[in-house]
């Protein structure tokens, strides 16, 4: 009956490109600030605690007439049988009829979009001459955020790398990001890149931070950070989950993707939970940093945080562009539903 579109992870892989995707996640957060979207409550569900959960992310993006959803399952014991622990599947509808457009593997997706989110808060928070970048983090999340990264941000010239579980992860992944940046995202610029394995001298010497790790208590500590540093708070995506001491959160520049999300599930919710800071020390969400409704730092000197907890909308507006372009370049199958 409806004619569905369908693309899998080597399609998404062809067709999407860093700096289209950091584009299209800046106007995502354009059209929130315009009241043109709609965040549809999250629902988290354990099938087995600790061992096999799932997640649902939905919304509708008013200003792209689409609406959908991503579900995420965990598995862990899927190790065991060779198969992915995450698996992730989103669904795209037309928001003017309720019509199924498309079926996408979320992977990649995910990938790109949460590295350009972690970039744009760099580019629109960073200082402009920022040349040191520290990645907290080696999974399979860092080297989008790196890349995007290095695209949003041209005068980064040196990456430091931390592992917070192993120091030997940390040494074999300065070996092959390089390599991996250029296959996967084209990046071909002369970059330093340097094993972190002491956190606390690479927090001090790194002018942008991002960090993207499942961590439930704080790595990088409030002393360790340097006037005019700015972070990427990315793991945080879970009640519980924390990355960096909620007492940075005090008197400093917070930016966050959507407010109520930050305060329930993101790096925000300890700070807020525990009454360091109020929903009124938020300095803003991201779309009105861009759109010049405030300036995104005031001196050089500020220390700037942006948490992002990852939205659907950001996923929407990525799918949008993919299915555009594989009917562009006829890939992808269509299925009758």
């Amino acid at each position: 009956m409806f004619q569905v579109k369908v693309l899998n992870q080597k399609v998404l892989e062809e067709v999407l490109e860093m700096p289209m995707v950091i584009e299209a996640i800046e106007q995502v957060y354009i059209l929130k600030a315009e009241d043109k979207t709609t965040l549809f409550p999250m629902v988290f569900h354990e099938f087995n605690p600790g061992v096999a959960d799932m997640d649902i992310k939905s919304g509708h993006l008013k200003g792209a007439d689409i609406f959908g959803l991503k579900l995420v399952s965990w598995y862990g014991d899927n190790k065991d049988k060779g198969l992915p622990l995450l698996i992730g599947t989103t669904m795209i509808f037309d928001a003017k009829t309720g019509v199924p457009l498309a079926i996408l593997n979320a992977d990649h997706i995910t990938g790109m979009r949460t590295g350009a989110a972690g970039a744009i808060g760099a580019k629109y928070l960073a200082k402009k001459d920022s040349k040191t970048m520290l990645m907290v983090g080696t999974g399979h999340i860092a080297q989008f955020e790196i890349a995007a990264t290095l695209y949003a941000m041209p005068s980064i010239d040196k990456v430091i790398v931390h592992d917070p579980m192993s120091a030997e992860t940390t040494h074999s992944y300065i070996k092959t990001i390089a390599q991996k940046l250029k296959d996967n995202f084209a990046i071909t610029k002369q970059i330093t890149f340097e094993a972190g394995t002491d956190l606390e001298a690479a927090v001090k010497s790194s002018h942008v931070i991002i960090t993207a790790t499942p961590s439930r208590q704080a790595m990088i500590l409030k002393d360790w950070v340097q006037p005019g540093t700015h972070i990427s708070c990315v793991g945080a995506d879970m009640e519980g989950k924390q990355e960096i001491d909620e007492k940075l959160f005090k008197g400093n520049i917070v930016v966050v993707d959507d407010i109520h999300q930050a305060i329930n599930v993101g790096e925000t919710e300890k700070a807020y939970k525990t009454g360091i800071i109020t929903e009124n020390d938020i300095y803003s969400e991201m779309g009105d940093i861009i759109l010049g409704r405030k300036p995104g730092r005031t001196s050089d000197d500020d220390i700037t945080i942006f948490d992002t907890t990852g939205i659907a909308l950001q996923d929407l507006m990525t799918s949008k562009i993919a299915l555009e372009l594989a009917k562009e370049k006829q890939l992808g199958i269509t299925i009758d539903l």
